[in-house]
């Protein structure tokens, strides 16, 4: 029996976390007894990798690359043990899928530059451009070379981190997706959402700087006229890849 894979959400806001949670579960094609879920808001637990098949971290509303004196208390305190997890997964090349939040956060750990200075994106979706890197790996390998994913974040990579291969991009962010070494994947775009799903954290986040709260609707219609595959392809490849393949 394979191992559970282990989901770190950082959301405060239960109703948001839930569909995050409920989302992932939908989109990798797992049980309930396939994942041990951690809420990082009321606190990181020690965890041993070797308990898991692979790790996923998910989005919310932390920014890493804000100074410490701005970041939310639950940020402050579970980031520190996040970092050293992270540490431990690059050095071991352990099996990780990062969304948004999980982008940012690894691409500090491996030294790059996270800021709110460029390419923020309102939460809406958006064109991905794979590279000609994505051709053979194995959660790309037959994509369509474009496709639309949702997005929606302040802070975002201001250029490739270090020692990471850029898979994807997009005209107005373009550090979308990034691999490093084997088997370590993360996404400024959410490979688990769904038009119900960013309606949700539309309303959710409606007053959280994301976007004027006028357009709240509109972009809510948006996102129900998107018809969105390739990202969720994505993430059954990863669960069927680390977490089925596993022994």
């Amino acid at each position: 029996m394979p191992k559970p894979c282990l989901l770190l959400q950082l959301r405060p806001e239960r109703p948001a976390a839930d569909d995050e949670y409920q989302a992932v579960l939908r989109a990798g094609e797992l049980e309930v007894a396939d994942v041990v879920r951690v809420q990082m808001d009321q606190g990181l637990p020690d965890l041993m990798l070797d308990d898991f098949s692979a790790v996923i971290v998910g989005g919310g509303p932390s920014n890493v690359g804000n100074p410490d004196a701005e970041k939310y208390d639950y940020q402050q305190r579970f980031e520190p043990g996040l970092k050293k997890l992270l540490v431990e997964i690059v050095g071991r090349d352990f099996p990780y899928l990062g969304a948004c939040y999980g982008l940012s956060i690894l691409a500090d750990v491996l030294g790059g530059t996270v800021s709110d200075e460029r390419f923020g994106e309102s939460p809406s979706a958006q064109t991905i451009e794979l590279t000609e890197h994505a051709g053979e790996d194995p959660l790309l390998r037959g994509l369509p070379q474009t496709f639309r994913a949702f997005v929606g974040h302040k802070e975002a990579c201001q250029e490739v981190p270090p020692n990471a291969v850029l898979l994807g991009t997009s005209a107005d962010c373009p550090v979308q997706m990034i691999r490093v070494g084997r088997h370590i994947y993360a996404t400024q775009f959410h490979p688990e959402l769904d038009g119900d799903g960013l309606a949700l954290r539309i309303e959710t986040y409606r007053h959280a700087g994301y976007f004027d709260p006028d357009e709240a609707d509109y972009l809510t219609a948006l996102g129900h006229r998107e018809a969105i595959t390739a990202p969720k392809e994505i993430l059954r490849r990863f669960i069927a890849r680390y977490h089925r393949d596993t022994d």
